[in-house]
């Protein structure tokens, strides 16, 4: 029996890009999203390994039931990758754009990345790996809620890696994988420096999946700049930023 995978955020992006590489490495699938005509395009290209279910992370109130759909579907799932969100430029602080981005990438996300955690503590093993942001380590002017809410994501996956010590055996992986730019349309702003391929990024993404990596910057390079960002005071990034 080959191992099983689910993939939230698949219809474009580093999602795809992920889920292709899983399936051929011989993993069976699920594949969500909210357009149903990019999942059956991607399911046509391997339907005995990929499964569909339509779904929009922010509906947080469906997210249990598809959940539980696919678990009794699959039964175990060894892998669960969330790479679900949105993110503005939002310098005029437009509430809308902000709940949107709160509600996705806050309710939305926690929602996974608590019945993920569930799961697998009740299975005994699995690995939940989350695509957040480096953009986690400071805030923006330029995109206040996004910022944010990757800071949020990142406490929150470093605290289910904490509640992993009440998993006997050590089989419940969490791995927090923090991109810089990459060519997807989460990219915000123009004349973006080191924008990473999509196809680099998501291969060294993978990497870091299968080596079960409790943190990693995407590309390598932004080891630098997650360095700096760190060490940097406030005052000094609102004169240059």
């Amino acid at each position: 029996m080959g191992k099983k995978a689910i993939v939230f955020g698949a219809t474009s992006g580093i999602g795809k890009e992920l889920a292709k590489m899983l399936v051929k490495d011989g993993f069976q699938v699920v594949i969500t999203g909210r357009r149903i005509e990019n999942l059956q395009e991607i399911q046509a290209t391997n339907p005995t390994q990929y499964i569909i279910e339509q779904h929009d992370v922010q509906e947080v109130t469906t997210s249990e039931i598809v959940f539980e759909k696919i678990v009794k579907q699959l039964g175990e799932i060894d892998l669960i990758i969330h790479s679900s969100g949105i993110g503005y430029e939002n310098p005029e602080l437009e509430w809308d754009k902000e709940s949107q981005t709160l509600q996705t990438n806050i309710l939305g996300a926690t929602k996974i990345y608590n019945l993920a955690f569930k799961l697998f503590k009740k299975q005994g093993f699995g690995h939940l790996a989350c695509i957040t942001s480096i953009a986690s380590l400071r805030g923006s002017r330029h995109a206040p809620a996004y910022f944010a809410s990757k800071a949020y994501q990142v406490n929150y996956l470093e605290s289910l890696y904490l509640k992993t010590k009440e998993i006997k055996g050590g089989n419940v992986y969490i791995t927090d994988i923090r991109p810089g730019f990459v060519d997807t349309k989460m990219a915000l702003g123009d004349g973006i420096f080191w924008m990473a391929p999509l196809t680099k990024a998501s291969k060294q993404i993978y990497s870091a999946i299968k080596k079960k990596k409790r943190k990693v910057y995407i590309s390598k390079r932004w080891n630098l700049i997650a360095w700096v960002l760190k060490i940097v005071p406030s005052w000094a990034i609102k004169k240059v930023m």
